[in-house]
């Protein structure tokens, strides 16, 4: 039970999660969102601090302001042999927020309000995977004043500092129907409340907490290498995220009739509070634009994800008597790229249209693959457009459809019934579609 009650703790997980490939938030830019995320070689004004900050150096404005909205719709599939489960899952709506200010004709300065990561997925309390996940909901957020210097007419560098918190939930089963009944064959006399729950999940736990501040930093460079083309490198450093005092929850489907017979099976987490710490991992982002002509832009880089970083998972509980429950467990993560495209056509003075595409890496290997997070490799089609009905003000749209390549995978944990390994494996397959808008005014 012990070993069990470890594993559920590893519930802190959707916290890096939320920055692997399916939950890590592209959607901090309305416009790049049409273009398939890409902007590290692109002058975007104030929306560079999150891109490439040394973009911010060719502001060629005062000041340049943007702000927007998505929503991400997200399905899944898990399947095996004859059974098949969807979640249920509610949007999440990142948002952004960026004013860049141009000081002197060599620098610029700006501040950014962005959730660079966050995830929402209801697999249901009662599903076949319930000791695993029932649900989470995470939302990240990152403030960023950032500074550019201009070099010449050709070259910018800009830094930023990240200030990174969050917040988190999670569901999961304690004891599951499956465990129930095992344990009524070695205590025949509880079969009929085994017979009674069978479809029923009989105690779960939900896990919450708040993610204390943390400090990252991010910088750039940006070279016009001819009138048409340009390079651009940003670097994201690994910021180690912290749950200095989480909390825990007990459920039962019934307390009135299974906290008797089954209560003395599970510690009282909901009496003390644990500690985590884990990895966001660094990014280095490399790629070039190109602008044939007035009219049209062309964009192409690579992400590197230094997920590498994440060798395990640490989770505390400081409380007497609940020392015990603390774990440590490998997860062993691989680095991962993302490669995106992506054009942009001036079709009028106050239209431009966009199309792009990416590909993204898991970083999961097949024998850590979890519901938490059904990781695979993924395929983005994008599309957008901007329209700016006076000159100054430009309304921004894209519209993104993410599919993933269906996965077999497994996750071994330990039955709190017979102490021994049991594996979790299946099919998975996940799709998701995010509307976004965005506002942007500068002068």
């Amino acid at each position: 039970m012990k070993k069990i009650i470890t594993l559920v703790c590893a519930a802190m997980l959707p916290l890096s999660y939320a920055v692997a490939e399916g939950y890590q938030v592209n959607s901090q830019s309305a416009r790049q969102a049409g273009m398939g995320h890409v902007g590290v070689a692109m002058k975007l004004g104030a929306e560079s601090m999150h891109f490439n900050p040394a973009g911010l150096g060719f502001l060629n404005k005062t000041m340049d302001l943007s702000a927007g909205i998505s929503g991400v719709f997200s399905s899944g599939e898990y399947t095996k042999e004859n059974y098949k489960h969807n979640p249920d899952n509610d949007p999440s709506t990142p948002l952004y927020f960026y004013a860049g200010f141009k000081i002197y004709d060599f620098m610029s300065a700006g501040i950014s309000v962005t959730n660079p990561y966050g995830s929402a997925m209801n697999w249901g309390k009662n599903w076949t995977g319930s000791h695993l996940i029932q649900d989470i909901s995470l939302k990240s957020f990152s403030i960023q004043p950032a500074l550019a210097f201009k070099i010449g007419d050709r070259l910018s560098l800009g830094a930023g500092m990240m200030m990174m918190f969050g917040n988190f939930s999670l569901s999961r089963a304690l004891i599951t129907s499956g465990d129930l009944a095992a344990i009524a064959t070695m205590n025949p006399a509880l079969q009929p409340l085994a017979d009674k729950y069978k479809d029923i999940t009989p105690i779960g736990t939900s896990l919450s907490g708040n993610a204390g501040v943390k400090l990252g930093f991010n910088a750039g460079i940006m070279y016009d290498i001819t009138e048409q083309l340009t390079a651009g490198v940003s670097y994201r450093s690994k910021v180690k995220m912290k749950v200095p005092e989480g909390t825990a929850e007990l459920s039962y489907a019934n307390e009135t009739e299974l906290k008797p017979v089954l209560g003395a099976m599970i510690p009282p987490l909901d009496q003390g509070t644990f500690e985590a710490e884990l990895p966001l991992p660094s990014n280095l982002n490399a790629g070039i634009s190109y602008k044939p002509t007035d009219r049209l832009m062309l964009s192409g880089e690579v992400q590197f994800a230094g997920w590498s970083a994440y060798k395990e998972l640490n989770v505390q509980f400081w409380q007497e008597g609940l020392k015990g429950y603390s774990l440590s467990a490998k997860k062993e993560y691989k680095d991962s790229r993302i490669y995106r495209i992506g054009g942009q056509y001036a079709t009028t003075k106050r239209l431009d249209l966009r199309l792009g595409f990416y590909f993204d890496e898991s970083p999961v290997k097949d024998e850590f693959l979890n519901p938490e997070t059904p990781s695979m490799n993924k395929l983005g089609t994008t599309a957008g457009l901007s329209f700016r009905p006076v000159e100054k003000l430009s309304i921004d749209v894209a519209l993104s459809y993410v599919t993933g390549f269906g996965r077999n995978g497994s996750y071994t944990d330990v039955s709190p019934v017979t102490k021994q390994p049991r594996v979790f494996d299946g099919h998975y397959k996940i799709r998701a579609f995010t509307p976004s808008i965005g506002l942007a005014y500068s002068f």
